[in-house]
């Protein structure tokens, strides 16, 4: 068993991960030791964001599973509250799980929860978002590279012009750290390119909030003073686009994303929204999945991480960073589909016929 993670290991910055780590798993199920079944908790941080129960909890189990077929899952989701993850985490705490997968509504407030599951001999495995606190291990994305495809797609599709284009940054929430990374791969991509009209942070990732703010900054810049929209996630496009479409915003400006949420690319193929950030939530599963099965069973992670993040106690730990995909209607299917991540039939519902056929995707 650990050989063969440790192979898997070795195919991690791969989407190829997923499968490498999917195989170890068929022959993961049969703890030695008889009696032991791990307990590992996944704790998720809201239901605004589709992916956390549609994508990443039943990946994670499966996978998990696949990994240890004796291991018990304990599952529960904050709906964006800082106080009810707290309490999550000190059930699970009392409850004496093995191993905890936290994604964090907030990662500086987690992090005295962080600190009582060390304490208590409770590894935490921060997945998708880098928790304070002494975690064991971290499995993401970086957030970083996010940022800049995100800006460099946003120049691209903007093109070049005789002045100094004005977009409107619509930020993530300011309490997720990754938007502190995704916001600074963005501007080191923008600054001194574009001209910043309106930034905004978006508590909780809401896109009514998205769309409030958008329409204030068409109020202050004016209708026809927006060339282009960062947008840090799907759910922020998807409030942006609807504000400058109510305020009869017409061409729309090229709008980024992150996600590839089905929606998003559906206005992507539309031309509503023009990109998305395509993160291959099976290798992040998989990831996530291996390193806290060896953390239940008190393995080391250096054997299935082979990247290393500084936490905010200035301590290194085993991690696994993975490659994000810039996804516009060009590459729709050679990228979503081909990897089996959506078929065509789902992305091109009836009304989108037509402009699936010149997108290649029929």
């Amino acid at each position: 068993m650990k050989a063969c993670i440790r192979g898997a290991a070795l195919a991690m910055t791969a989407v190829s991960t997923a499968v490498a780590l999917s195989a170890c798993g068929s022959d993961a199920g049969n703890d030695s030791g008889g009696g032991n079944s791990p307990k590992i908790a996944l704790l998720l941080p809201d239901a605004t964001t589709a992916r956390w129960e549609t994508q990443d909890r039943p990946l994670l189990e499966k996978k998990i599973m696949k990994l240890c077929g004796r291991c018990t899952i304990e599952h529960a989701n904050a709906k964006g509250d800082v106080a009810i993850q707290q309490e999550q985490m000190d059930s699970m705490i009392t409850k004496g799980v093995d191993a905890i997968v936290l994604v964090a509504v907030d990662g500086r407030s987690l992090g005295a929860s962080v600190r009582k599951a060390a304490q208590a001999g409770i590894p935490v495995i921060a997945y998708d978002r880098l928790s304070q606190g002494p975690i064991s291990g971290y499995a993401s994305f970086d957030g970083e590279e996010v940022g800049r495809l995100q800006g460099r797609a946003l120049l691209k599709a903007m093109g070049t012009g005789g002045h100094t284009h004005q977009i409107v940054m619509m930020n993530g929430d300011p309490s997720d750290p990754n938007t502190a990374s995704f916001k600074k791969g963005a501007l080191s991509v923008l600054t001194g390119r574009v001209k910043i009209g309106k930034a905004y942070d978006t508590l909780q990732w809401r896109p009514e909030i998205a769309n409030t703010n958008m329409s204030g900054a068409l109020a202050a810049l004016g209708v026809g003073n927006i060339q282009g929209v960062y947008a840090a996630n799907d759910g922020l496009a998807a409030g942006s686009i609807s504000a400058l479409k109510a305020n009869k915003v017409a061409p729309l400006p090229p709008v980024t994303g992150q996600d590839a949420e089905l929606g998003a690319v559906q206005r992507i193929v539309a031309g509503d929204q023009y990109m998305t950030v395509y993160k291959p939530f099976g290798p992040e599963a998989s990831a996530g999945a291996a390193m806290a099965v060896a953390a239940a069973r008190r393995s080391a992670l250096e054997r299935v991480a082979k990247d290393k993040v500084r936490t905010s106690g200035g301590k290194t730990v085993p991690a696994v960073l993975l490659t994000p995909v810039s996804v516009t209607a060009a590459n729709i299917k050679e990228t979503l589909v081909n990897d089996g991540f959506y078929t065509v039939q789902q992305i091109c519902i009836p009304r989108l016929e037509a402009a699936c056929s010149r997108s290649g995707l029929t």
